[in-house]
């Protein structure tokens, strides 16, 4: 069942296993003979790799898979529900021995921790192996269950898509195919894959009208232009219009879709659906959330014309309220909006750490947590200079993070970066990565596009600190069409990285000798590197840019900064001019699939800025697909480093703390902090500044005689 030319699906979770497991099949069998003109109740969200790999996502074997399930029994007839009720049954026999062989892994963890016998610390990395093949075996099997799923279901061939665009007059709808070429243009390409052996009509550009109906042509999802749809589909129409587009073909095919499930408007009406539910799913917080009229429009259109003719409709009306009490209870974005695949979150987590070397993770290691007591006779004159530096700090403000400073570490500030120092760069690394990906789990691929409108620029410190998100003028570079709602959580991202790297210039400045600068500056170099190392880039290029302020670079602790941790700072460069040489970098090998990771937002936001430079249309006036499909492919690298995430413990005091140090120097002006500090000037020795000024005051006589 493993093959290497097979992307992973996206919506893979690791479900709870029921008792009534045979029940469930039954039930997941009935539930496809039942109403053959409905779409099914489950997932209908692509997923990323689906946008970034396209036709390439189902590989041959998959299709060499479809092709021979249901042939089993002679009997037995080949059709499309006879191959989802065996291909339920092997999944939830393969995924049932998963669960069961991973309760085993964390027992066999367990006893090797209390008695490290030879028996145990061999079969570790053997059961570890199996534990890798079952997960290929059931990833592979929910990437055969979502090609079954888009296969050839409620979509119309690309002759008949004219009749799609004119479905919103009735009378219409069953006409012959008419010839309307200026909808959508074509490239014929010699491309064989195992779906079409006479070569592929490669779509190249279309109407704003002929792209919205390619959503219903026959390999609309299996081809990827779906999900590629949904993330870029705001460049040449806005919100409620692909809303009233999609609310049109229902309305005028929902009261005959139940006749005939051969016909046209059965298949418009289900295909409709589908993509209804895949959007809600995938660009729920992004369109719905920041648009109260798109909501009731579609809640109020569910309500009066849906649910009463068609049961779809309560369905709908209940993921629209999972979606919304998904969006204000949970902390983390879920591009998903099955609940199998939340009530499963944990266990993927727990899964990836087990599958990786436990004993490595010291983050796990719980680490007492003591406040400084100063040192000697200095405490009184560090209080006084802290007294001093802060007078020219802002007032702390914790809006930025999502939970308040405890009132009871409040006191930490008096002994100011001593505290840092306590902690090992592993357990800074951590809980910074961990806050890290508290914000980037927050933030869509619709939010890095069209960064231009709202302000960020190529340089280090994206957006301006004075200006605020309603100042941002819209107007300027705007790709997006005017009346479009655009989510601003980009800027936000931004402002984290920017005070991350405000707070690390801080601390250096703030140091009152050299050797604590020394001291800092090391553990700063090492924490990046460690970040980097994790693949947590974000972190890495915040803290060189912190460094790299033009302050921090002149102190005179850099040339006392032992050689090896000072080649740290030209690795952390030519990392970040790795990350800006290739806008998919870190999407090659598997790696990314196995490993966590964080993207740096500004280089990410900077590469599809990139992507978007050009014109977006035709002579003619239709829009270049090809430009919006490769805008589509490098944003899904979003969704697809979303559902890996860091599986370190959460030393939630040490997070309190440094939430509450960056959010303090978040706006303090480092020129200021350092000017109030003799140990940021390069100092002269008393005896020879004495000497200089005899010298100069002999020079002095010497004119007058």
């Amino acid at each position: 069942l493993q093959s290497n030319d097979c992307c992973v699906g996206t919506n893979f979770s690791e479900e709870n296993m029921e008792p009534g497991e045979e029940s469930m099949i039954k039930t997941t069998e009935s539930s496809y003979l039942a109403s053959p003109n409905l779409p099914d109740f489950h997932s209908c969200n692509p997923g990323w790799s689906s946008a970034f790999y396209g036709a390439d996502c189902f590989g041959s074997e998959v299709h060499s898979y479809v092709k021979n399930l249901g042939k089993q029994k002679s009997s037995e007839s080949q059709n499309i529900d006879a191959k989802k009720v065996e291909l339920e049954q092997l999944l939830m026999m393969e995924t049932k021995n998963y669960r069961k062989t991973i309760k085993f892994y964390q027992k066999l963890v367990q006893k090797e921790r209390r008695n490290k016998g030879p028996e145990i610390k061999s079969m570790l990395p053997k059961l570890r192996g199996q534990l890798q093949e079952m997960k290929s075996k059931v990833q592979f099997l929910e990437l055969v269950k979502k090609y079954i799923m888009y296969a050839e279901q409620w979509g119309v061939e690309s002759c008949v898509l004219p009749t799609v665009v004119h479905s919103s007059r009735a009378d219409t709808l069953d006409v012959a195919p008419t010839d309307e070429p200026s909808l959508l243009v074509y490239h014929n390409t010699p491309k064989h894959n195992c779906n079409n052996q006479n070569g592929i009509r490669d779509l190249q550009a279309g109407t704003p009208l002929g792209l919205m109906a390619y959503l219903y042509s026959r390999n609309a999802f299996l081809e990827g232009y779906v999900q590629q749809f949904l993330y870029t589909f705001r460049y040449f129409c806005t919100q409620e219009e692909f809303l009233q587009f999609l609310l049109e073909r229902i309305s005028s095919t929902l009261s005959s879709a139940s006749l005939e499930p051969s016909t046209s408007f059965t298949k418009i009406c289900n295909r409709s659906f589908y993509i209804l539910q895949a959007w809600i799913e995938d660009c729920y917080s992004v369109d719905f959330a920041t648009n109260t009229d798109l909501l009731y429009t579609l809640k109020e259109f569910i309500s009066s014309k849906v649910a009463p003719l068609n049961g779809y409709g309560e369905h709908l009306l209940s993921l629209l309220q999972d979606a919304s009490a998904r969006k204000s209870d949970s902390t983390y974005h879920c591009s998903g909006m099955d609940k199998c695949e939340e009530e499963g979150e944990e266990d993927r987590k727990s899964l990836h750490s087990l599958c990786k070397k436990l004993s490595e993770d010291v983050s796990r290691k719980n680490f007492n947590w003591k406040l400084s007591k100063g040192m000697g006779p200095n405490t009184h004159h560090q209080r006084e200079r802290l007294y001093t530096i802060s007078s020219v700090l802002p007032k702390p403000c914790y809006n930025s993070f999502t939970e308040e400073f405890p009132i009871s570490f409040a006191k930490a500030d008096e002994v100011e970066p001593y505290l840092l120092t306590e902690f090992s760069v592993q357990q800074l690394c951590c809980q910074l990565t961990l806050l890290q990906q508290e914000v980037f789990h927050k933030c869509h691929p619709v939010h890095f596009l069209n960064s231009r409108a709202l302000g960020v620029k190529d340089k280090c410190v994206a957006v301006q600190k004075a200006v605020s998100t309603e100042a941002v003028s819209l107007k300027v570079c705007n790709l997006f069409l005017s009346k479009c709602v655009q989510d601003q959580y980009l800027l936000q991202l931004l402002r984290n990285a920017d005070s991350i790297s405000t707070w690390v210039a801080a601390e250096i400045v703030t140091c009152h000798t050299s050797k604590m600068q020394v001291s800092l500056l090391s553990k700063f170099l090492l924490i990046a590197k460690s970040c980097y190392e994790q693949r947590n880039f974000a972190t890495a290029m915040q803290i060189l840019t912190g460094l790299e302020n033009l302050i921090v670079r002149q102190l005179p602790a850099w040339k006392i900064l032992p050689a090896k941790v000072a080649e740290i700072m030209e690795e952390l460069k030519a990392v970040e001019v790795f990350l800006k040489s290739d806008s998919l970098c870190l999407m090659e090998g598997e790696r990314f699939k196995t490993h966590p990771t964080i993207p740096s937002a500004h280089v990410l936001a900077m590469h599809v800025q990139q992507l978007e430079t050009g014109g977006f249309t035709m002579t003619n006036g239709a829009h270049k697909w090809t430009k919006l499909r490769n805008i589509a492919k490098v944003v899904s690298q979003v969704h697809a480093f979303q559902e890996n995430p860091y599986t370190f413990a959460p030393d939630f005091k040490l997070q309190s703390y440094l939430k509450q140090r960056i959010n303090r120097f978040k706006d303090a002006d480092i020129a200021a902090l350092a000017a109030d500090n003799c140990a940021n000037f390069h100092q002269i020795p008393a005896e020879k500044q004495s000497r200089k000024i005899q010298d100069t005051l002999r020079r002095m006589k010497a004119t007058f005689q």
